[in-house]
């Protein structure tokens, strides 16, 4: 039996996550409220949220979890011909934070093989619309032509980024935002981006899973070093970045 929480109650102990051989590997908690609040202080634990429309709020802790280093992150030779011609040419641009909501938006509303309906709810893009208010939830965008074709978003806390969720409407234009953002990353010393759930494309990517414990003992250093303080970008990083990958 998972714990309901109340708004005032605190997230049990993380080893009562329901086990590998339960329907629900890694669900903890559920609860009605989802602000801001409670957010950062399950981000700081090593927990997410993860629902559907129509049901309570769900909170999961993985073992394993799923992670990204910046530096492992896979460029194919294909890919790093994209990357190229996306350095190049002005017609392709990396923004951040452009709009956080639209971003949002846009990954809820991305069609993808296999899924129906989104977890993106209205109550989500509101709770993590207040975290990136209080400048703790970011965007990295890939537009073409004037046109943002792909995207991501995630959680920043200290040096720890939390990826949530990514969307292409062109081809590569989610994998160039995911580049730039490890490029950027990588800059700022930031060593392990959180995937929660093992995928195979995430694994395609250059992601792996890492044991709940030791996520956890990284969570807890990286949280507590100062904030990535001011989230910009301009290509030099990624050229910087996929050039030491080359070398």
């Amino acid at each position: 039996m998972i714990a309901w929480l109340e708004p005032q109650d605190p997230f049990p102990p993380l080893e009562r996550a329901l086990g590998a051989g339960t329907d629900a590997p890694g669900l903890l908690a559920a609860s009605r409220d989802l602000t801001p609040q409670r957010l950062l202080l399950a981000y700081r634990q090593g927990i997410f949220p993860w629902y559907s429309e129509g049901q309570p709020v769900l909170w999961w802790s993985t073992d394993p979890r799923m992670v990204l280093v910046p530096q492992a992150f896979k460029i194919s030779a294909t890919f790093r011909k994209t990357l190229r011609r996306v350095l190049r040419e002005p017609e392709w641009e990396i923004r951040v934070d452009d709009d956080f909501i639209a971003v949002m938006h846009a990954c809820a509303n991305t069609w993808r093989e296999g899924q129906q309906g989104t977890w993106i709810t209205p109550d989500i893009v509101a709770a993590y619309g207040g975290l990136h208010r209080q400048g703790l939830a970011h965007s990295v965008e890939t537009w073409y032509r004037g046109e943002r074709v792909g995207g991501l978003y995630g959680v920043a806390i200290g040096r720890m980024f939390y990826g949530e969720s990514m969307f292409a409407h062109r081809t590569d234009a989610s994998k160039i935002a995911l580049a730039a953002l490890c490029a950027f990353l990588g800059k700022h010393g930031v060593a392990m981006i959180d995937c929660q759930q093992e995928t195979d494309h995430l694994a395609s990517l250059g992601a792996r899973p890492i044991s709940r414990a030791d996520f956890v003992a990284h969570v807890r250093g990286a949280t507590q070093l100062p904030a990535i303080v001011p989230w910009d970008f301009d290509k030099s990083v990624l050229a910087r970045w996929t050039q030491a990958a080359e070398s």
